[in-house]
């Protein structure tokens, strides 16, 4: 039996993911765009999520701020491959692809693991994004769904 068994069992089971049938996970709990696609013994995450510019309304990010913005975030991200339980997992690959961020990282080991080390992923982008909302700017979705859900956590 390969390991591929226990991964795909893994994804099949947990909640936060949908899978298509070949390998490739869809994550349900984000509005980002979370994907993980598994073969015999590595998953390989990747998450888009929308740059700033994207997500206000009715104004325009300064190029400068946006730069600023994306560097901080790039800089917080780096550090997303160690919320990862597995014999090993790569430091992440962050670009800016157009008017998204895209994070990219893979691991491997304890395949029973593998889905909540994707979703472990998922969420730290998520969560990093979150924080990094710059004051003073009027939000659309995603943002604006995901800040109120931060509001309704917190109190």
């Amino acid at each position: 039996m390969t390991r591929t068994a226990p991964i795909e069992r893994a994804f099949s089971l947990h909640d936060g993911f949908e899978g298509d049938g070949s390998g490739i996970y869809v994550a349900t709990t984000t509005p980002f765009e979370g994907i993980a696609r598994t073969d015999d013994e590595r998953v390989e995450v990747t998450v888009r999520a929308p740059m700033l510019s994207t997500v206000v309304e009715d104004e325009t990010v300064a190029d400068v701020v946006e730069t600023g913005w994306f560097e901080t975030l790039e800089l917080r991200l780096e550090d997303a491959h160690t919320v990862v339980s597995a014999d090993e997992a790569t430091p992440p690959d962050i670009e800016r692809v157009g008017d998204k961020v895209v994070l990219s990282l893979s691991f491997s080991g304890y395949p029973d693991k593998a889905a909540d080390n994707a979703m472990a992923v998922v969420d730290y982008v998520e969560g990093t994004w979150i924080q990094g909302i710059v004051p003073g700017y009027e939000y659309g979705e995603p943002a604006a769904e995901l800040l109120t859900r931060a509001r309704e956590s917190y109190d």
